[in-house]
Order: C-alpha cells, then sequence, then structure tokens
C-alpha cells in the first residue's frame, strides 16, 4: 500500500519525541498496584476491542498491574498448535512476507532495509539468510502478546541492539525509513531442524519493555551499546508453541528463516491476521 499524506502527518512528529523518555514513563506507570486498575482494563478493552473471554482469567478485578493485564494468558485450547512445520509465533497481523533477494528486506513500498543493519550489523550472520524468507507481523493493542517458538530450536544467541522506539503501526511502515532496523530489538538466533532462525523482537513507544524466558526483562535497562549473550553452551532448547517470550505492550515480530527452510504457506500475505499456532508454512 503506498503512504497516504495522512500517514506522514502522524508519522513526522515522532522524530521529535523523547521515545525512551516516554516508554519509561508508560513503564512504571502500567507496574503501578492501584484500585483504578481494573477500570483503566475496562476502558481499553472497550476502545480497542479486547476479547477479554479468551483470558485464561477474565475478570478485570483480578489484575493488580495494568501490565499484568496486557501480558494476560490466553487459554491454551483457544490456540492449537498446528501440525505443521511452521506456525506463527504470535496473535497479530502481517505486515510484510517473502523472499530475502540479496540480503535485502521489504518494509513497504519505496522502503527496503538490509538483514545485515536489522541483525545488529554482523554481515557473516546475515549472509546466512540472503537467499531465505522473513515474514514481520505487527500486533496491536488488542492482540495476546506472549511469544511462541514457529518451531523447536535451541537457542545460540541473544543480542540486544539499542536504537529509537518509533511506533511500529502500519503508518509508520509506510513512511519511517529503515524503521524495523532503527528500533531497538531484541534478537534471538536459534540452530533448528531446518537451519537457522532469527526471531526479532521489535520494540516501540510505549513498548520499550522486551522480555525473554531465559533471560527475564532484556530492556529496560539495557544502554546504548550493542551487546550479546551466548546460549551454545547452555543446551536451551524450546519446543514449537512454547513461549519465548513478551512484549510489555504491543509491538512486532520479524522472522528470518535460510533457504533450506520451509516455504510459507502461498496463503501467508500482507495485512492477513494470524493467530499464535497457526499454520504459515
Amino acid at each position: 500500500m503506498q503512504a497516504s499524506f495522512t500517514d506522514y502527518l502522524k508519522s513526522w512528529p515522532l522524530y521529535a519525541l523523547p521515545h525512551h523518555a516516554i516508554s519509561r514513563i508508560i513503564f512504571k506507570l502500567t507496574r503501578i498496584e492501584s484500585s483504578l486498575v481494573p477500570s483503566a482494563i475496562t476502558k481499553f478493552s472497550k476502545a480497542f476491542d479486547v476479547d477479554l473471554s479468551q483470558a485464561v482469567n477474565p475478570d478485570p478485578n483480578s489484575y493488580k498491574t495494568f501490565n499484568e493485564f496486557f501480558t494476560r494468558p490466553i487459554k491454551p485450547a483457544l490456540r492449537p498448535i498446528a501440525d505443521t512445520e511452521l506456525v506463527s509465533p504470535v496473535d497479530g497481523c502481517i505486515s510484510q512476507v517473502g523472499a530475502i533477494k540479496d540480503g535485502s528486506i521489504f518494509q513497504a513500498k519505496g522502503h527496503n532495509y538490509t538483514a545485515q543493519a536489522l541483525l545488529g550489523g554482523d554481515a557473516e550472520q546475515a549472509k546466512k539468510y540472503a537467499d531465505g524468507q522473513f515474514t514481520t507481523i505487527y500486533l496491536s493493542p488488542k492482540d495476546y502478546h506472549r511469544i511462541h517458538m514457529p518451531c523447536a530450536g535451541t537457542l545460540k544467541q541473544q543480542i540486544h541492539v539499542p536504537g529509537r522506539l518509533f511506533s511500529v503501526a502500519p503508518h509508520t511502515a509506510r513512511t519511517v525509513p529503515n524503521l524495523f532496523a532503527r528500533n531497538e530489538r531484541v534478537v534471538a538466533l536459534f540452530d533448528t531442524e531446518y537451519g537457522e532462525m532469527a526471531m526479532i523482537l521489535v520494540g516501540a513507544i510505549n513498548v520499550a519493555a522486551i522480555e525473554t524466558v531465559w533471560d527475564g526483562l532484556v530492556t529496560p535497562p539495557q544502554g546504548k551499546k550493542l551487546s550479546r549473550k551466548n546460549y551454545a553452551d547452555q543446551k536451551i532448547t524450546l519446543k514449537k508453541g512454547k513461549e519465548m517470550g513478551r512484549f510489555n505492550m504491543g509491538s512486532t515480530v520479524i522472522l528470518l528463516f535460510t533457504k533450506d527452510a520451509p516455504k510459507f504457506s502461498e496463503k501467508m500475505i500482507a495485512e492477513l491476521p494470524l493467530m499464535m499456532g497457526q499454520a504459515i508454512s
């Protein structure tokens, strides 16, 4: 979809905002225990059409903080794991999907970025995905915000890449160059039966808090320098469909696969809604 003038009007003010300062304030506010929390949850759910009946605990009064509600678990029976090679890691909507061409990933019409930039500048790592495939999945405020494995994998490395915190809503994807390679993100590299897989958890304004199940809260408080943690010797293996992390507000997950991985289904097209566990290959 071509960016509209309205898209630019929504996006331009974001350049001037203190992204991290705003996000740290939201971080603190969403962790306050207050009698106002149930009312805030009810209003938020109504405004964003959240289906609370899908939650393990659907009662707004049962949540001590807003973040506890936002990262609520979903009833497992409502998210069966498909019997296919690859499944969706999240509830969300496909932003883009396709081949990685000459190391380039399609963001939106008129905008591409490189796998090397996305992975924190590691040229050798990026070469592994040169002829592979990618999909970018956007999580809206109403979605389930836990992130699961699209296939079984053994963790090799976690990389924290500092950056801005632009919104990752569709209008910014259409207007902000190199959006996903500019925003703060956490990259998890896995060995799978199909070769290496990268899961990139992209932060956004109000979404500066990203967790992984093996490392807890990664950001904040990570600083301004890229950092790596190697896990190759720890043998952390997660089965397909198992939780691997979560956003403490909504954002975007990008999957990178090598050329040896199963191909995405032809049904995988931009703007297709997905549910965690749904077949994508």
